[in-house]
């Protein structure tokens, strides 16, 4: 036994000083140079550092893009483990300007909602619009779940946490955007999808490259395809073509998206199909045509002009989209730089609320299904939204927390550590589609069951007759300002209309006590 000892600690003293001496003959860090072997504890601890910075030295509400308190009420909803917190909020609610405030309603005469839904209780929550019937798509629908699933892609996410992904949209009736990376056979395990038209046009592309319309009408024949999105652009990177290196470009992944492997896979920053607002109208129509889908846009918001210039459009000419969604600047499940993923693309509110007015001061927006995006997977975000004309919200990376993601942000290395972002076989063993199904439809339901019961606080039945009314903002100690006044709502341009509001009445009454699905989901063939 002492001679294997005496072995040990002369194999580790041997590597030891041969460390030493590598440290002090190398030339690229001056560091190991003046400080050989212990210089190595600096860069191990800078590797963990984030890791340590999350467990042991964040406070609650302070860690970002989500804090600590944001990840642990995702993670216990996931597992319908007890999601509530003691001894009251650690926001500080007096002093930080811009702190939103809903208020809750003592008396609601004239309404009577239903009793509030409980922890288990399958809460089902369809839009109130139906996509599509505005503008008469052949296959217009309305949506099961005002909360879904947005754009990541087979290759930006692994095969595996698409398919959780999807499994868990079918078990809750939530629609699932691809992302722009075509549908994969992950994407076909039951749940509805939202097929994403990036720049590329991957899985409905020709050989050059170049869109192929007949390619489109082939997957959306055979694919559980309910809607079309034409992406603009995304809040990380906006007007930054993606790209996945030849090594993540897998057999199955070149397969899907109708690209070499091995390759580099890079997407163009702007369409080809269309140059300005008119031409892409032009486009849209085409697709809604020869599909019969529903067709709508997606973008994140800079400069305000080309959205004046497709409002104008659409209030002069028969086209138009079918439903827009609003990328947030503080959005992104993926590589970015940190230019674009800190400074280009405004946030959600600001974004978001200008668009709506554009289109509400030319009376459209009971045209348009209004979608939100970016960090709207939380309660009381997916509030503001709803109370600023969202019809629906869709969740990214907190359904990747639901199904193990630890915000390692290692999502741009292929490493992730819980094999959702990455296409290391070894990583995505470890995640197990069937058990994870479950836990984002957990995840879902009860955001979907936070929702209601902040609806019937605030005196109405649906997330989406929720009024700027009754969402306040916090200026400082002494004074608070209404949400409609903050971002420059007309009188009454934050309300949902009537219509809206009697097709909510009828779909809740049809719900029924059990919360079962209403009689007819889809709209007018």
């Amino acid at each position: 036994m002492s001679r294997r000892r005496s072995a040990v600690a002369v194999g580790a003293a041997t590597t030891a000083a041969a460390v030493v001496v590598r440290d002090l003959f190398q030339r690229r860090h001056s560091l190991l140079r003046n400080y050989p072997l212990i210089g190595h504890a600096r860069y191990l601890l800078e590797t963990v550092g984030p890791e340590l910075r999350q467990y042991i030295v964040a406070s609650n509400d302070e860690e970002r893009p989500f804090s600590r308190d944001q990840r642990r009420w995702i993670y216990s909803s996931s597992k319908k483990e007890n999601n509530y917190f003691g001894f009251g909020t650690d926001n500080d609610v007096e002093y930080t300007s811009g702190y939103p405030v809903i208020k809750h309603r003592t008396f609601n005469p004239g309404s009577a909602p239903a009793s509030t839904p409980e922890a288990g209780h399958e809460v089902v929550l369809p839009c109130a619009k139906v996509l599509g019937e505005a503008r008469r798509r052949r296959n217009a629908f309305r949506p099961e779940s005002v909360v879904n699933i947005s754009g990541m892609s087979f290759g930006a996410l692994s095969a595996n946490a698409i398919e959780a992904l999807n499994r868990g949209a079918a078990l809750t009736g939530a629609l699932h955007n691809t992302g722009e990376g075509g549908v994969s056979p992950y994407h076909r395990h039951g749940g509805d999808l939202v097929f994403q038209l990036g720049t590329a046009y991957f899985g409905c592309r020709d050989a050059q490259g170049r869109f192929d319309l007949t390619r489109l009408k082939d997957l959306v024949a055979e694919a559980p395809v309910r809607a079309l999105e034409i992406k603009l652009s995304q809040g990380a990177k906006p007007c930054l073509g993606g790209f996945l290196p030849g090594p993540k470009v897998s057999a199955e992944i070149a397969a899907t998206r109708g690209v070499p492997a091995g390759r580099d896979c890079v997407s163009p920053s702007r369409h080809a199909e269309f140059s300005d607002a008119d031409s892409m109208l032009d486009w849209v129509e085409l697709l809604a045509a020869e599909t019969g889908l529903p067709v709508g846009i997606k973008s994140a918001v800079g400069d305000i002009d080309a959205w004046y210039q497709i409002a104008d459009l659409m209030a002069d000419t028969d086209r138009g989209v079918d439903f827009i969604t609003i990328d947030g600047g503080e959005g992104g499940t993926g590589a970015a730089p940190l230019l674009f993923s800190d400074s280009v693309s405004l946030p959600f509110l600001l974004g978001f609320s200008r668009v709506y007015r554009v289109f509400a001061e030319r009376n459209l927006h009971e045209q348009v299904t209004f979608i939100g995006s970016g960090k709207l997977g939380l309660p009381d975000n997916a509030v503001l939204a709803f109370a600023l004309g969202c019809d629906m919200v869709n969740v990214a990376r907190e359904a990747m927390l639901s199904i193990g993601c630890i915000q390692a942000q290692k999502c741009h290395t292929d490493t992730c550590p819980t094999g959702v972002a990455t296409q290391n076989n070894w990583l995505t063993r470890g995640l197990v589609p069937g058990e994870k199904a479950t836990r984002v439809a957990n995840y879902i339901t009860t955001l979907r069951r936070d929702l209601v019961k902040v609806s019937q606080a605030c005196g109405v039945e649906h997330p989406g007759l929720i009024s700027t009314d009754s969402v306040e903002i916090v200026d400082g100690r002494q004074g608070s300002s209404p949400l409609s006044e903050v971002y420059g709502y007309s009188p009454g341009m934050g309300l949902p209309s009537e219509a809206d509001r009697a097709a909510v009445i009828r779909l809740m009454l049809g719900q029924g006590s059990g919360g079962s699905a209403p009689p007819s989901a889809a709209g007018p063939s």
